[in-house]
Formats: structure tokens, C-alpha cells, sequence
């Protein structure tokens, strides 16, 4: 699949069917969902891209007020498959816009979706968007990984992503340093067949996600390896950043 020919709901179109199969509990549902809740505040909270409802779902279960955007129509059929799914209010379209009324104590995007923004521009009008959704003390929470370009070889990688007695799914990865860019092909192989996923995201460091909360007007309050709060060194691989309206920000 050419890049040219990926569109932004191209990932969530492709995988709708299979994402809670593939990622029911990962990277750890149980642990963000924990997490968030003692984040939350008194509500609404707005997760973007909100998908088969893996987050929010289990938010709504602890009785708080979850909203979502999302892109893709079929990822939203999933969500309302489900009961407490049915009639949480999802708005359709690009969350970097965040076009939704109202404000929030909590706007969160989780599993490196933020990176699905394809671009810096973009990414940087997601940060001001959501400041602008902000009630005073809200929160804007990221889950991203943090970029480890040593892992590929020749800006290339194949590794195994799932693998059981009917299935095993291959994960193939190209990397594009000056554009920032993954582009990643999910190869499931089964006696049914072949089944690809293509997907495209666009990676920033934690230094230029924090500049560009900045530009925004918000200001990094905390950032952990994970959901179970262990510190964030030189060897992590993900990040949970925690950012806040910054008062001196004019």
C-alpha cells in the first residue's frame, strides 16, 4: 500500500473488526483505567479517538460522564454494539479539531493514538483545541511511546506481534526520520488467509510534545513510564504525560 493511498481512517476502518480481539488488555486496560479515574475530576471527561470503547467503557462502569470524537464509522459501530457503549456521545470526525461543545476536567488520548495525527501542524492544533476544552484545573493526559529508532535495522523492522495455534500476526515497520513517520503493516496469517492492517503515525519526542503544549498554553505537571506511575528515564519506551492550563501563559 502506497503512503499516498492511506487516508486517516484507514487504520480504524481496517481493524475495527478485529481491535478488541488484538488489544483487549493491552498495553494495560486495567492499569489506564485505574489511572484515569483518579484524574478525572468532577466530568465530563473526553477521550480522543475513542474507538470500540476499550477506555471508555470501563470509565462509564465507575459511573463517570465520558464523551468521545472518533474518525472512523465502523470502529464507532463496535462501540455501539455494547450496551453501556449505546449512548455515550460521540462526535465523527478528526479529533486534532475537537469539535465538541462544552468543557472538560479531562481530555485524555491513549495507546499512541495522538500520534495518528499526521503531521506537526496538526498535532500542534490538537494541543490548542483541547486547551480551549479545559475547564479551570483540567488535565490533558497523552500515552505515547517514546521514540527508540536504535531498534531498526536500515530504518526497517519484522517482529512478532501475536501469535497462537490458528494465527500468528506479523508486524512490518518502515521509518522515516526527517518526516517523523512510522508506516506499519499488521500481517495476520491464518487458515482463513491473509489479512493486512496498513497504518501511519507520525512520532514526536517528549521535548517537542512538551514545546508544543507550551505553544498552547499548557505546561507538563507530570510524566511517568506507565499508568503505575514508575519514572520516566533514558531507557523507557511509552510515557504518560500529564499537562495543565499554565496560568502565566498569555
Amino acid at each position: 500500500m502506497a503512503l499516498q493511498e492511506y487516508v486517516s481512517s484507514t487504520y480504524g476502518d481496517r481493524i475495527a473488526e478485529l481491535y478488541d480481539s488484538w488489544y483487549r488488555d493491552e498495553p494495560d486496560t486495567a492499569g489506564t483505567v485505574e489511572a484515569l479515574t483518579r484524574l478525572a475530576g468532577p466530568g465530563p471527561v473526553l477521550e480522543l479517538g475513542i474507538g470500540t470503547g476499550r477506555i471508555a467503557i470501563p470509565l462509564v462502569e465507575r459511573g463517570i460522564e465520558v464523551h468521545g470524537i472518533e474518525l472512523s464509522e465502523p470502529m464507532v459501530e463496535r462501540l455501539r454494539e455494547k450496551p453501556l457503549g449505546r449512548d455515550i456521545p460521540v462526535a465523527m470526525g478528526d479529533f486534532g479539531d475537537v469539535a465538541v461543545e462544552g468543557r472538560y476536567s479531562l481530555v485524555f488520548c491513549v495507546f499512541s493514538t495522538f500520534f495518528c495525527l499526521p503531521d506537526q501542524e496538526s498535532q500542534l492544533r490538537c494541543f490548542a483545541n483541547v486547551a480551549a476544552h479545559l475547564q479551570p484545573g483540567g488535565l490533558f493526559v497523552t500515552e505515547t511511546i517514546a521514540p527508540d529508532l536504535a531498534r531498526f535495522e536500515r530504518r526497517q523492522s519484522v517482529r512478532i506481534g501475536e501469535a497462537s495455534a490458528d494465527h500468528v500476526v506479523l508486524v512490518a515497520t518502515r521509518v522515516d526520520p526527517a518526516a517523523q513517520t512510522l508506516v506499519m503493516h499488521r500481517v495476520m496469517l491464518s487458515d482463513t488467509g491473509v489479512r493486512v492492517v496498513p497504518g501511519v503515525v507520525r512520532y514526536a519526542w517528549p521535548s517537542e510534545m512538551d514545546l508544543m503544549a507550551r505553544m498552547a498554553g499548557l505546561r507538563l505537571r507530570q510524566r511517568t513510564q506507565s499508568w503505575k506511575g514508575e519514572p520516566f528515564t533514558r531507557k523507557s519506551t511509552n510515557h504518560v504525560s500529564v499537562y495543565e492550563l499554565d496560568p502565566g501563559a498569555r
